[in-house]
Formats: C-alpha cells, structure tokens, sequence
C-alpha cells in the first residue's frame, strides 16, 4: 500500500478527461470553485479534444494522464466520468505512477482506472469526487474532500444519510470498487490483478438512469461468476435512486445470504447528492450492526 501525500493549499490540481469530450462550458464553474478554494489549476493538453466525436483517441486521453503524472508540479490528477475510459489503460504508464506518487481521484466510469491504477502499483486512489463535484459544492462533499485528501482523518467514516443494514457484522479488509458496471467488467480483463491473499470491503454504486435492477443483478452474477465474492468480507451499496426499490435490497440480501457477509446500503456515494471520498486501497472496518466505516490508516500522509 502506498499512500500519496496530502493536498495543500495551493497545490496545482491537473484536470483531464479519459472519459468524454468536455465542454469548456460545462466545467467552468468547476475551475473558478477550485481556484476559489485555494487551488491552482492546470487543463490537459487534449481535454476538450474529441478526435472520435465522443472523445479524444485513446492515446492522446493516455498521453494527458502520463503527463500529469509526470509533473512534478501536479499534485492532484482530478477527472470525471463517461463511457471509455478503459480504452486508455493499455497505454497508461504504470511504472511512471510508481516513481510519482500522487492523488488520484475520479468517480463512475473512471473506477476502471483507479483500480487499475491501485491494482498494478499499490497506489491509493480515491472514488466519489470529481471535476463536476465542485460545480454545485455542498458542505458535506467538500468536507470528504478535504478529510480525506488534505487531513488523512484516520478513524471513523461520517455519514450524510440513513444507513441500512441487509445483513449484521463487523469485518475488516480492503476498500475497493466503485461504479459496478465497470468494476464488473474489469474482473479477468487483465487490469484489475488482485490479491487473491487478500479480503475486500468492496464498496459498489450504481443508478437507476443508467441500470435496472435486472442489470445490477446480472453485474454481480459477473462478479459472482469471476471468483471475487470468495474475497469479499463484507460490502457497501451506495446510491441508487431517491424512490425505493425493493428488488436492489433482495439482491443485496441473496448475495448477503449467499456468502455470509455484512452488507449495508446508504447514500453517502455514489450518482446523487452525496459525493462521499473512500480511498481505494485502504484497509477499513466494517460494522454492519452499528452502522459504521472507519479507515484503518490515514488516507494521505504529510508532506516528506
């Protein structure tokens, strides 16, 4: 585990787009909240390019995210989500992620690279903010942001909404997951080698805009089929729509059942108000009868 140094004010924030073709437009309000916020702000060379109508190509999406990688000036590398952000991995370079250690944070089709990212250098990378967080900040998104990449506030997880438990327990083990979608497409790809020695807090999110319940069924009958639940201790579900539906709970519960693991659902993370920040990476502890997540090590650590 390699824990990246802490975000200062003043820290230059590198913002690309692996993802989609953004519109200068569309994080304008994003840019003047960062710099309002104390940061200096540098834009990728191809972030509002889009080659292939939807994006950049693969390699130019690449060659911004190992370019800010590489600067030493950077101190953050901040995007958001889309569709295609797998198909920079294979020109992602990795052994350069190793030698500049640095805060890597994203939320939703970017899960690919985070844990890619954790998976093949130890890394931590950080889910549930992004660029367009700070488009609409509210007080408890930009406390996560602050606590876990400006403080490392080791301990107790804190909540903006009811928790539910769907199975009673405590574990621990490591954080990792993200958008489901992806997370389940990236098992046996080549891009997501894990610790088969290993126990996983997986934290998992996803929406109804984007997925059904039959959907997130099938996702997890992916994961399920992979081989990963043999490595799974406990999970967190995070956001998935603001009405209630029953079938995500039974699926919560048959997997739950399935594999005797605690397992909650909140709306801390995830596609809706709450941009809640869990470190990819970090060990943890889960306590489903209590309701609680806390981090076992600090999420950043001081400045050397």
């Amino acid at each position: 585990m390699v824990i990246p140094q802490k975000l200062l004010p003043n820290d230059v924030i590198g913002i690309i787009a692996p993802s989609y073709a953004v519109k200068p437009t569309e994080i304008e309000i994003s840019l003047h909240t960062l710099e309002a916020k104390g940061f200096r702000v540098k834009l990728a060379k191809n972030l509002f390019k889009d080659t292939y109508g939807y994006a950049a190509s693969p390699q130019e999406r690449a060659d911004d995210f190992n370019a800010m990688i590489a600067d030493d000036e950077v101190k953050m590398v901040f995007f958001g989500g889309g569709e295609v952000c797998n198909e920079i991995l294979p020109y992602v370079d990795f052994e350069a992620i190793k030698k500049h250690s640095k805060i890597i944070g994203s939320h939703s089709d970017s899960t690919t690279i985070l844990n890619a990212v954790y998976t093949k250098t130890s890394l931590v990378t950080y889910y549930g903010s992004c660029p367009q967080t700070f488009s609409n900040l509210t007080d408890y998104n930009f406390n996560q942001f602050k606590s876990r990449l400006m403080d490392g506030d080791i301990g107790r997880f804190d909540k903006n909404s009811q928790w539910k438990t769907i199975n009673n327990g405590k574990c621990e083990g490591t954080l990792i997951g993200g958008y489901l979608v992806n997370f389940a497409f990236m098992l046996n790809g080549g891009f997501l080698p894990y610790d088969t020695s290993c126990k996983y807090i997986l934290f998992i999110e996803d929406h109804i805009q984007f997925s059904s319940p039959a959907v997130v069924s099938k996702c997890f009958s992916h994961i399920e089929q992979s081989g990963f639940f043999a490595h799974v201790s406990g999970l967190i579900f995070g956001h998935y729509a603001t009405e209630y539906y029953a079938e995500i709970d039974d699926i919560l519960k048959r997997i739950s059942a399935k594999y005797n693991i605690p397992v909650v659902k909140c709306d801390d993370f995830g596609h809706g108000e709450n941009n809640a920040v869990l470190p990819i990476g970090i060990t943890a502890t889960l306590d489903a009868t209590n309701q609680s997540l806390s981090f076992d090590h600090q999420t950043v650590i001081n400045r050397l």
